[in-house]
């Protein structure tokens, strides 16, 4: 059976799958990334892990994989093949599919950023399955995005297409980890729903979820911060809406796990909002956490019909 490696490398997980050409995964794994041990640690877990899937492969198919792909968080250099800065992985310009590739005896890897890998899988194979033009929005710690058009992902000139997360919704808001002030990410992630929440109910551990409950118990302070979250995300999807007329929206990531609690009062905030625009479809993400690992074994398919066609 043909097949790929791919590998998601996560702040403190990594999920891995072994995918067929058709993106159905063969094997599925997990581990540790062991950031706790340093830099050199988590490098030495990426290549081991690859290797071990490598060798799955083998075993169970009496072939090697043949090619992988990694996707990584932070800034990268898809070209290059540099997964350039990492503030919770603590890397800089670190050669990872030159590492990756002498690891694995020469094989072909390409390289992806975690959040556009993760878009790829949601329009190829997820959500967005036969959708021309999508934006992709993962609601986690932070938010960024993805920009699907024709089966593919735009990048942009610099590499930094779809960070939603960093277009300024309140002017003067909160101070975001970029520099800037009112961010959407200040407002609608997943983190700042948590900071919210436990601000407003006086407990420090009260968290997202918590709030998401809270909502739907019907408890008004809930309600008042789930409000602020649903209404600048909406602004931001409508200056999306705007920029890049989108026929879907694709919602993932850990807030998006509140389901309708969510989906109903966002998609009234979008609709509200627009004036010429044509409304957006906006829908949950269906490749959970394991799109992003999916994500990088369509890159490395993609790789190959890249090297065949070239």
């Amino acid at each position: 059976m043909k097949h790929v490696i791919a590998l998601d490398v996560g702040g403190t997980g990594m999920k891995a799958a072994l995918l067929a050409q058709d993106g159905s995964v063969l094997f599925e794994a997990r581990r540790p990334t062991g950031r706790e041990h340093g830099t050199d640690a988590v490098v030495t877990a990426i290549l081991d892990f690859a290797a071990d899937l490598a060798e799955e492969g083998r075993r169970r198919f009496s072939e090697g994989p043949l090619a992988a792909g990694v996707a990584v968080p932070g800034t990268i250099d898809e070209k290059n093949g540099i997964a350039v800065f990492s503030a919770n992985l603590g890397w800089r310009d670190l050669p990872l599919r030159k590492l990756l590739g002498e690891r694995l005896g020469g094989l072909p890897v390409a390289l992806g950023h975690d959040v556009r890998s993760g878009g790829l899988a949601e329009g190829r194979i997820g959500a967005g399955r036969g959708v021309s033009r999508f934006l992709f929005i993962a609601l986690g710690t932070g938010i960024a995005g993805a920009i699907g058009i024709d089966g593919r992902i735009e990048a942009g000139a610099h590499g930094y297409g779809g960070e939603i997360g960093h277009v300024v919704v309140r002017p003067g808001g909160p101070a975001c980890g970029c520099g800037a002030r009112g961010c959407l990410e200040t407002l609608a992630s997943a983190s700042a729903v948590s900071r919210a929440w436990a601000a407003a109910v006086g407990d420090p551990a009260a968290d997202a979820a918590d709030c998401a409950l809270a909502v739907e118990a019907g408890d008004p302070r809930a309600a008042a911060v789930w409000r602020e979250a649903v209404d600048a995300l909406a602004d931001g999807i409508v200056l999306a809406q705007s920029l890049l007329d989108p026929s879907t929206v694709i919602v993932g990531g850990g807030l998006a796990e509140a389901g309708d609690t969510l989906f109903t009062p966002l998609r009234a905030a979008v609709a509200e909002r627009l004036t010429f625009q044509m409304p957006p479809e906006v829908v949950p993400a269906m490749l959970k956490d394991t799109a992003a690992s999916l994500g990088a074994g369509l890159l490395a398919w993609d790789l190959l019909s890249t090297e065949v066609t070239a």
